[in-house]
């Protein structure tokens, strides 16, 4: 297996990923990513078949899961009642109670909410000045989305977006023991918000989805509490997560790209929103263990080993696509990687497409000026692939 070294902090690296991934995917279908200490998968059939493949899975094999240090034992009380993180009958449990919940009828309905909250952000951009449009939109539009949907407060939104960036940033490979107590503060206080929210909606039920959450039944079971605020942590810090970069690097390349308005047309905003995803995906990298000894790729694996699955770098294989580093909305997207594949396909997913169909055309069609005045710069969180800010004015 060769060996790759890309720090992935390396600010080259940070604001273009992608000739890295090339060179992982020219090294073989499987290579060793030094810094991260794992094998690695750029190829968008090695993706995909390990993201579908039973053998590779969220949750360490008996014997094989790393020791909770005690000051992240709150943070991982919430996943460990996850289905992100579980496999088999517990997966398949909640995901079925979820999805009995998170319905598309009820997806759709949010359209008039989403038109709503998308219309009352661009009514507030200043004009005539240069502005940040990831706080002003990008990061608004998901978050108060999601907000409506579970039934908490809109008001709540700063606090929800303080907790979710600290408890995803334990996720990202270069975390710290700083960030690491951050999502601890982060889950407890997002735990003991919700708790109360749920037993108030246990007494006072709403049409909303923690009650529908509650109701959701399964050959005789519901969630339990615990499961319950571990499902809205998710879909909250999930949701916001991967939209709120989804929507900002979207913006980013329409205006780059200077794309024609006639691609955020009805008859073509949905293609548009594919190759949107595929070209600059918001995640670039899944783990998953090893739960049996195997060969894979042409290449051993041992029962707890743990192997990495590049979504940015399969969504630009040039053995899938033609040209793969051209932004064309006229593509036909195929089999996109960036919500994953498999028993973990993302929940969120038909949520999180109906926002950018939705806030991108009319974000387009009532700012025509819109123009970026700087060059746009990539987080320092290569894992959780976004924008630190994107400067425009109409």
């Amino acid at each position: 297996m060769k060996r790759f070294s890309m720090p992935p902090s390396d600010p080259a690296f940070v604001q273009d990923p992608y000739p890295f991934y090339d060179r992982l995917r020219a090294g073989g279908r499987m290579v060793h990513w030094e810094e991260l200490d794992l094998p690695v998968i750029a190829g968008h059939d090695g993706v995909s078949m390990a993201l579908r493949d039973t053998r590779f899975g969220r949750e360490a094999p008996e014997g094989f899961a790393p020791a909770i240090p005690d000051h992240l034992r709150p943070f991982y009380e919430i996943e460990a009642h996850s289905m992100l993180e579980l496999e088999g009958e517990r997966h398949r449990r909640l995901r079925s109670l979820v999805l009995r919940a998170f319905t598309s009828r009820r997806v759709r309905a949010l359209l008039p909410d989403l038109e709503e909250i998308t219309d009352g952000l661009i009514d507030r951009f200043p004009a005539g000045e240069a502005f940040d449009l990831l706080p002003a939109f990008c990061q608004q539009v998901p978050i108060r989305v999601i907000s409506r949907l579970l039934g908490v407060p809109e008001e709540m939104g700063p606090r929800l977006l303080g907790w979710s960036h600290a408890m995803v940033a334990v996720y990202t490979p270069t975390r710290t023991r700083a960030m690491e107590e951050a999502a601890a503060r982060a889950a407890t206080e997002f735990a003991e918000f919700l708790r109360g929210y749920v037993e108030e909606r246990r007494a006072r039920p709403a049409d909303d989805l923690i009650t529908h959450l509650i109701a959701a039944e399964s050959e005789g079971e519901r969630l339990s509490t615990d499961e319950l605020i571990s499902t809205c942590v998710l879909l909250l810090n999930a949701g916001h997560e991967a939209t709120v970069h989804a929507l900002g690097l979207a913006v980013k390349t329409l205006l780059e790209r200077r794309t024609p308005p006639a691609f955020l047309g009805a008859d073509r905003i949905d293609g548009t929103v594919e190759e949107l995803l595929r070209f600059d995906p918001p995640l670039h990298l899944f783990q998953r263990w090893v739960n049996e000894d195997t060969v894979f790729l042409g290449q051993e694996l041992k029962r707890g080993d743990r192997i990495g699955l590049l979504l940015g770098a399969a969504n630009r294989d040039d053995d899938a696509w033609d040209d793969p580093h051209a932004f064309d909305p006229a593509r036909k997207v195929k089999q996109n990687m960036s919500f994953g594949a498999g028993l973990h396909f993302c929940v969120g997913a038909p949520l999180a497409r109906l926002e950018m169909r939705v806030a991108l055309p009319r974000l387009f069609d009532r700012c025509p000026g819109l123009h970026l005045t700087e060059p746009p710069v990539y987080a320092d969180t290569w894992h959780f692939h976004g924008l630190d800010r994107l400067m425009v004015r109409l």
